[in-house]
């Protein structure tokens, strides 16, 4: 049995003092978020949207869904043939989901699903960026908002929610012990904790509408969401959702390392006929970041070493090359205490190049890959403030600082999103009355309701930390109108605030 070894006694030891440094650091910084940023969650948007393409004839996976999925269907047939006029509010919104089908079941559920994320809460459904700010797939949809909105109100859709509700809470319930175990057992096995960065976070919603033989994973921006429904036995894809979040671990030290990748670049000559998606063929720290996501997973699985060793292959022939190396580095990483930050510039410095480009050079590609699980799925115009979050993220705070100042200078992509980059840099460096002057910018062009949620109660600290207790107040409660049930951590952080002034952690002195 592989594992992490004999030392594993003395490790845990190790990343138990490790992780109790984190700590430190968060708590001596005084400014990030203390909550985790993994959880679980329901949306009622999400339910309104996967329920309108039920509605509409979305069939997929019907007979091995919870029995919840038929039970809703069931009550919302009911409602449109007791209601009034509501044949007249369902024929539009079929129309447009028919002349949207596709060839592939998929993709008919994945565009919904990149909608969904894009809503605010019902029943206005308002988009949380500008249209042309959506990801591809969601603009594709994105007319069928209005459609949606009369569909909700004229069948009373909100009352089915609530009578489901308890259903809803009872499967997460069922999910929690399992997602929190995959999110420990990866933590300990790469020796680091998630990283808390203000705005980023790992969320994954539960949903009974969908097909439960599909997971839908997005990163938009430094956010990452999977989607997933219950099958008739509540079966969790716990693999897929381990997928996810090592790309939200593994992602921010990619960035930190940047400089690292550029002598790998001429093996993507070499993979232009791989059938693996186009990313991977022309950006090389995408590659090497799914490579070694593939890798942890087969070090982390528990199937045979015969047939794990079949999977590196096939990874081979669709192009993902690098797996095989980062298979074996892993299990030299499992025996030595160094984490993961420590130990990624080693497994990237320590790649024959040479000897990589003369065995892909030997390697017979497939006629076509399995589709990668993972959308990165910023929209059109977004890629300097994607990279400027994900710098941030991953501690770069020079660069972060840079490209937002120059989406602002281009007057380009979102300026709200922007300024509020720059109100968190100014919050690392400790500049208060920057922090305080950015956010306040931010809220006057912001149109995203984390960006606006998360600015007041920035403000809300900054008034406190100045002894200002009323102007503080007003900013926490106007955090908590916007945050509503969709953002739960900014919901719960605009509480405390009204609850007792803001006092940055101390941290503790070593003994």
């Amino acid at each position: 049995m592989r594992g992490i070894g004999r030392n594993f006694l003395g490790q845990v030891v190790r990343l138990t003092c490790a992780l109790s440094l984190a700590v430190m650091l968060v708590v001596a910084s005084g400014w990030a978020q203390n909550s985790t940023p993994v959880s679980l969650q329901t949306s009622e948007t999400l339910f309104t949207v996967l329920t309108a393409i039920n509605t509409c004839g979305y069939d997929q996976e019907l007979n091995v869904s919870d029995p919840l999925r038929g039970q809703i269907r069931s009550e919302v047939a009911k409602a449109v043939e007791n209601t009034a006029g509501a044949q007249d509010v369902i024929g539009p919104m079929c129309l447009f989901y028919r002349q949207h089908q596709t060839t592939d079941p998929a993709r008919d559920l994945s565009q919904y699903v990149s909608l969904a994320l894009y809503l605010d809460d019902p029943p206005t459904f308002t988009l949380k960026v500008k249209a042309a700010e959506l990801p591809p797939d969601a603009a594709v949809a994105a007319d069928i908002v209005p459609l949606l909105q009369t569909f909700y109100q004229k069948i009373a859709l909100h009352a089915i929610w609530e009578r489901h509700h308890a259903r809803y809470t009872e499967l997460t319930e069922i999910y929690h012990t399992p997602l929190a175990k995959m999110t420990f057992d990866t933590e300990i096995y790469l020796k680091m904790p998630s990283a808390g960065y203000l705005g980023r976070q790992f969320t994954v919603y539960l949903d009974a509408m969908g097909a439960p033989g599909q997971t839908n994973a997005r990163n938009y921006a430094s956010d990452y969401y999977v989607v997933i429904s219950p099958t008739s036995g509540t079966a969790i894809k716990m693999q897929q959702i381990r997928h996810t979040y090592l790309h939200y671990l593994l992602d921010p030290l990619a960035l930190k390392n940047a400089d690292s990748f550029k002598r790998l670049e001429p093996l993507l000559v070499k993979l232009q006929d791989a059938p693996m998606d186009e990313a991977f063929k022309s950006n090389i720290s995408l590659l090497v970041t799914e490579c070694l996501v593939r890798a942890i997973e087969e070090r982390l699985s528990k199937i045979p070493e015969a047939d794990r060793v079949h999977d590196i292959s096939q990874d081979d022939k669709e192009g993902y090359v690098l797996t095989h190396y980062f298979y074996d580095a892993m299990a030299r990483f499992e025996s030595d205490p160094a984490g993961m930050r420590n130990a990624y510039p080693y497994l990237l410095g320590a790649i024959d190049i040479n000897k990589e480009i003369k065995r892909v050079s030997q390697i017979e590609f497939a006629a076509q890959a399995e589709p990668e699980l993972l959308h990165l799925a910023g929209g059109r115009n977004q890629h300097l403030l994607l990279d400027a979050e994900r710098r941030l993220a991953a501690g770069d705070v020079e660069t972060a600082q840079k490209l937002a100042q120059k989406v602002l200078d281009e007057q380009e992509e979102d300026p709200g999103r922007a300024l509020f980059i720059l109100a968190q840099v100014a919050t690392v460096n400790r500049d208060m009355e920057g922090a305080r002057k950015y956010f306040e910018r931010a809220l006057q062009t912001a149109h995203e309701t984390k960006v606006i949620a998360w600015s007041h109660i920035y403000l809300g600290r900054i008034f406190d930390l100045k002894e200002d207790r009323i102007a503080a107040v007003d900013q926490y409660r106007a955090a908590l109108d916007v945050a509503g049930a969709t953002l739960p951590e900014a919901k719960l952080a605009a509480q405390r605030g009204l609850d007792q002034p803001y006092e940055p952690p101390v941290a503790k002195q070593p003994e």
